[in-house]
């Protein structure tokens, strides 16, 4: 079994996890919002690239500790 694994830099890379682990699940924007009670515009915006307060942040943090988020598939 092949496992995607994605580097977050910033928001874009953030963003194209998100959807592509969101596409795996056979999920759509609204789907995934609803799971996990957020707005499905936040989604949206997350995919997209755009940056928010909240990833800025995120990746700020990580940049300042030395460190990187790297999102892979997991089995829970």
């Amino acid at each position: 079994m092949h496992t995607s694994e994605f580097r977050v830099y910033n928001a874009r890379s953030l963003g194209d996890a998100v959807r592509h682990y969101r596409q795996q699940a056979g999920l759509t924007q609204a789907q995934l919002a609803d799971a996990a009670g957020i707005p499905r515009l936040w989604i949206a915006r997350l995919e997209a690239g755009e940056t928010t307060e909240q990833t800025r942040r995120l990746v700020d943090l990580l940049r300042t500790l030395g460190a990187r988020l790297v999102v892979r598939e997991e089995t829970w």
